[in-house]
């Protein structure tokens, strides 16, 4: 069957339209994912004073390569099925565009081959081709996880051996997702002298994306890797409380009501975004594209977060409050008057970021 996406046709497999992504055998196309190519082509646009070529990793239908391509990059996919190879290249072919796609695994291709911007987007965890990519990346590296659960620190063991860092299953569970991939990418960066910035990150429905941006150098990477530390955080009253260090002291009961806390970590404490990346990606996604008023309501979110490593839920606040909550809006200005800083996340309708600790909050608003 064909789908249409992003101005351009790709041929599927009808069997396999609408399969997870990697899952079973076969060529796959994943139209859930049809967010994260809008973004990610917003990306390339936004690069493409910079950038010139563009690796698909695990190309499948080769659905990212033909979008690539059709923003003009010079592109490359690899995939180890036959089937999937000979589909992309039909695909390429079928919208009158160029591109090379080859049978191989992509790291022995990402060892032999640099290119501008490398594109992973594996079935689970991207950690077996991070060290090859970041041979491979000369400027962006965009990494797509569909490992939540071990990411989420709901499967912890998993978690560990995959990300060499130790997960929680915190009510910020999305976001310590995302700052357990972030700390793999700056970790494995380092060991190669790059620094591995986050310019866009995001978490939608079962994955987590980022967009990292490099610079080479130990220097650089001595200065990234100041990012990392640890989150120690209260399941009974939801305190948590931040360090960056490489060496944990954790704090071993909650200041605020005695209860026995975890700590995660070593994640990644710094930004995860960069306001102003994210807003020229937002302004260079057409509304053409199916998800582009998904994607422009989203960065809107993800421009405005302030650069705090955690998130609040606030109906879990109230209810642990034992207290009707109030409208966001009204809650956050209420915030704000008290002196602190305080935005809205796009990890969910009632998640929240501040500079307040979970005592100022309730002092705050009730």
């Amino acid at each position: 069957m064909e789908v249409r996406e992003g101005g351009v046709r790709i041929e599927v497999p009808e069997e396999r339209h609408g399969a997870s992504e990697g899952a079973g055998s076969g060529v796959f196309y994943n139209p859930v994912q049809e967010l994260n190519r809008d973004i990610t082509v917003g990306v390339l646009r936004t690069v493409s004073d910079d950038c010139d070529s563009y690796l698909d990793a695990m190309t499948a239908s080769g659905v990212r390569a033909v979008r690539a391509a059709n923003a003009g990059y010079d592109v490359t996919a690899c995939d180890v099925d036959t089937d999937a190879v000979e589909l992309a290249r039909r695909n390429l072919d079928g919208n009158d565009l160029a591109g090379e796609v080859h049978h191989r695994n992509v790291n022995a291709h990402m060892y032999e081959s640099r290119h501008d911007v490398v594109d992973l987007d594996p079935f689970g965890t991207p950690v077996p081709f991070l060290d090859a990519a970041f041979q491979s990346a000369g400027r962006y590296l965009c990494v797509t996880a569909t490992d939540t659960a071990p990411l989420c620190g709901a499967h912890f063991e998993s978690g560990v051996r995959s990300y060499g860092a130790v997960p929680r299953n915190t009510e910020f569970h999305p976001e310590m997702g995302l700052r357990v991939l972030l700390s793999a990418l700056v970790r494995t960066a380092a060991r190669y002298d790059i620094a591995a910035r986050p310019v866009l990150s995001h978490v939608s429905s079962h994955y987590v994306r980022t967009y990292v941006e490099l610079d080479h150098g130990a220097r650089a990477a001595n200065d990234c890797i100041e990012g990392l530390g640890y989150v120690d955080h209260c399941q009974k009253c939801l305190w948590r409380d931040s360090e960056a260090t490489l060496i944990a002291e954790p704090t071993k009961t909650c200041p605020n009501c005695g209860q026995s806390t975890w700590t995660a970590g070593a994640i990644w404490l710094g930004p995860a975004h960069d306001a102003g990346f994210v807003e020229s990606v937002r302004e260079s996604i057409p509304d053409s594209f199916g998800e582009a008023s998904k994607a422009d309501r989203l960065l809107e979110t993800v421009a405005g977060e302030l650069h705090e490593p955690t998130h609040y839920d606030q109906h879990k606040l109230y209810k642990r409050w034992g207290e009707p909550n109030i409208a966001m809006d009204e809650f956050l200005e209420e915030l704000r008057a008290a002196g602190y800083e305080a935005s809205r996340t796009h990890f969910g309708g009632t998640t929240f970021k501040t500079d307040a600790d979970v005592v100022a909050i309730r002092e705050a608003v009730l």
